[in-house]
């Protein structure tokens, strides 16, 4: 049987790059997903990734969300829940970013970035855990939620001083909401990406970085989104029944070199 027969799970950011990665993969392990973002059409260009899901026989349905605002991550999760009957499965993925140090970072971008990673993530993961809170556990487990944090939420993100704050704000959101549930069978986890190729616009992709990442990364390519799908869905799944509170690695050895 595929790992997330019959689970239902909701995606924020879900359009493109690492969301899309993600909620495609859990829909091919029978997962049925609620793709949430502001925008159906995926930077990469291409179909959308309901469609994608749609197409290869899953089961989707897409509802546009600011996860910055309350009122519509909770009306996702009512949504959700309405249409599948429960929530096993919570990824905080939506994520947003400047590219500017202290003293170029603006007032409002700083607002923004905050409202968006950790004000955001604070929302999926309060909303998600009151809905689990009234479910019945499945072997052992009310839910799981999945948080994207970065290797920029334990080292530095040169350059971008809002986005590797509210990362390193991630990584400790995951511990507490661990540690605080953990009795109520809530599991609560993070993915920390290193460098991974996305259609994702602007410094990211200049030669220079991704020259620096294949200097800095010992594996002999940079990460693709599938790579974290795949830790995603460990995570998401019954494989990882006794892992909570921690923050997953996927950089090909970055970290640790």
């Amino acid at each position: 049987m595929s790992l997330l027969e019959g689970k239902v799970a909701v995606v924020t950011g879900a359009s493109s790059g690492l969301g899309r990665a993600i909620a495609v993969r859990y829909a091919q392990e029978g997962a049925r997903v609620v793709l949430a973002d502001l925008r159906d059409e995926p930077i990469e260009g291409g179909e959308t990734t309901q469609v994608v899901i749609e197409t290869f026989g899953g089961t989707a349905m897409s509802v546009a969300t600011d996860v910055s605002s309350w009122e519509q991550v909770d009306r996702l999760i009512v949504g959700a829940v309405e249409r599948f009957g429960r929530l096993d499965v919570m990824v905080n993925n939506a994520a947003t970013y400047t590219s500017t140090n202290l003293v170029q970072t603006s007032e409002s971008q700083w607002d923004q970035v905050l409202r968006v990673n950790l004000t955001g993530m604070f929302h999926g993961c309060k909303r998600a855990v009151q809905q689990m809170l009234g479910q019945e556990p499945v072997d052992e487990v009310r839910g799981r939620i999945v948080n994207i944090s970065s290797q920029h939420g334990m080292v530095a993100s040169p350059g971008d001083f809002p986005y590797g704050v509210t990362k390193g704000g991630t990584v400790q959101l995951t511990r507490q909401v661990a540690v605080d549930h953990a009795p109520d069978l809530i599991v609560c986890n993070a993915v920390a990406p290193g460098k991974i190729i996305t259609g994702k616009p602007g410094a990211a992709n200049d030669p220079r970085a991704l020259e620096y990442s294949h200097q800095r990364t010992p594996w002999p390519r940079l990460g693709r989104p599938e790579d974290v799908a795949g830790a995603a869905l460990f995570l998401a799944s019954p494989l990882a029944s006794f892992v909570t509170g921690i923050n997953l690695m996927v950089d090909g050895g970055w970290m640790a070199g």
